[in-house]
């Protein structure tokens, strides 16, 4: 499935499901520059971290958004336990080595997170910095709760960190409200953040007869 959208003075930007084959790296400087400040203490330096998410990425776990064929942004989930981005504990050391993998793991194991139930996780979502407030955010988000109601999820989560304030209002403008916040005062020197914010979003329920539509509620 795919959806078009008029981009004033920049062509059409179609979103699709799945990462086109090829795009991998673009996909991983992506995901760096929306959370390399994130991930940094745990993947850095930047040009080991880029080839580790690009070989390590889910491509149909994925919706991205394509301007003239190029890839512009994309947003991951996590369902039937596989993400958009994964690589595990044995991957990381064999991409850093024994010994300046080992102290990564339990940095990386703090962005673990497992969905209840009904829930869908999403796995980050990242525009290139010259597109952003065009609504193509929007677009790759309401694409992924099109993915979570036809494989029956109730609602739709995801973690917003306290340096990020422009992305909680984007989720808060798509119907995302905050259910719990986690301070983590600990982590500020070493992550850059201090608190977690958990976003829930429900899901609209797709009708079994017309899968093209909401079931009546």
């Amino acid at each position: 499935m795919s959806r078009n959208t008029p981009d004033p003075g920049a062509g059409a930007v179609t979103v699709r499901r799945g990462l086109p084959a090829g795009t991998e790296r673009r996909a991983a400087e992506l995901y760096w520059e929306a959370f390399g400040r994130k991930l940094g203490p745990a993947l850095n330096p930047p040009d080991k971290a880029v080839p580790f998410i690009a070989a390590h990425l889910d491509a149909d776990r994925a919706v991205c958004a394509l301007l003239d064929g190029r890839l512009v942004g994309l947003a991951g989930y996590r369902h039937q336990g596989r993400g958009l981005t994964g690589g595990s504990a044995r991957a990381v050391l064999r991409a850093y080595g024994h010994l300046r993998g080992l102290h990564r793991l339990p940095l990386l194991a703090l962005f673990e997170r497992r969905p209840a139930p009904g829930r869908l996780l999403m796995d980050g979502i990242a525009v290139g910095p010259g597109l952003r407030g065009r609504g193509i955010g929007s677009l790759l988000i309401e694409e992924v709760a099109a993915v979570a109601a036809e494989h029956g999820y109730r609602e739709i989560a995801l973690d917003v960190i306290d340096t990020n304030p422009r992305a909680r209002a984007l989720y808060e403008r798509l119907g995302f409200t905050a259910v719990r916040t986690e301070r983590t005062p600990y982590l500020r020197g070493l992550l850059g953040f201090g608190a977690v914010t958990a976003m829930r979003r429900p899901v609209d329920p797709v009708d079994p007869v017309n899968p093209g539509t909401e079931a009546p509620r």
